[in-house]
């Protein structure tokens, strides 16, 4: 077996059956060959967004899992908090540098002298990748055992819930010296027994970004988010 195969093997505590599950998961489109053109070998490389897709939904149920049971004296918005804290970008790159996947990502030489290894959007995908890859492997049973190993310490490091979207994004603009950010009612999409509210937030120095929900507060509330991803990049 490849070395760096075998070291995140035994980072996850997990043997593939399927080895090249795993090759696909650390591949970036980068290292693949353009389309149209025949690869040298006789198995071209696959890149890893079918499998990130795989295991972003298999993160977020196993997360969802382990917080109602962990909290069961919070309500649905407290868990939703901790939910997003712990499987947006930042928490995955942190696992991913936990069981190496940065030595391990297979990318183009542009790629990594342009510090493809040390982006953390690129390693929480490939994070994502990997957890598909071990649920394509081996089942729901076997990602979830690496999912509670790497995230139980993450969730242990919040006492309480993380504050609403909103309320970051506020606490962000006044941090700053900036004017609170201002929400505005785009309009309604959809029939008017079920309509999809849009609203715009708009922070001083960024361009607006918009949210949709089901309500206004749903909706004010994925504008924030969106605004509070932009704003701290």
């Amino acid at each position: 077996m490849d070395q760096r195969l075998n070291d995140i093997c035994r980072a996850l505590a997990y043997r593939f059956h399927r080895l090249e599950l795993l090759e696909e998961a650390l591949t970036h489109s980068s290292a693949c060959p353009a389309r149209g053109r025949s690869p040298s070998s006789a198995r071209p490389r696959v890149a890893y967004e079918r499998l990130e897709f795989l295991g972003d939904r298999v993160l977020g149920l196993a997360v969802a899992e382990m917080l109602f049971y962990t909290f069961p004296q919070e309500n649905e918005g407290a868990l939703a908090r901790r939910h997003a804290a712990l499987v947006r970008r930042e928490a995955l790159a942190r696992v991913a540098l936990t069981i190496g996947l940065d030595a391990a990502l297979i990318m183009s030489k542009g790629e990594e002298e342009g510090g493809g290894r040390h982006n953390p959007t690129m390693l929480a995908d490939a994070c994502e990748a990997v957890l598909g890859a071990v649920y394509a492997d081996g089942g729901l049973e076997a990602a979830v055992t690496i999912i509670r190993r790497n995230w139980e310490p993450l969730m242990a490091e919040a006492v309480t819930p993380p504050k609403d979207a909103k309320t970051g994004l506020q606490e962000w603009a006044q941090g700053r010296g900036k004017p609170l950010p201002v929400y505005q009612t785009l309009g309604m999409e959809g029939p008017q027994h079920d309509p999809i509210f849009m609203i715009s937030v708009t922070v001083e120095g960024f361009a607006p970004v918009t949210g949709r929900g089901a309500s206004k507060r749903v909706a004010e509330q994925a504008a924030a988010a969106a605004m509070l991803e932009k704003v701290t990049k």
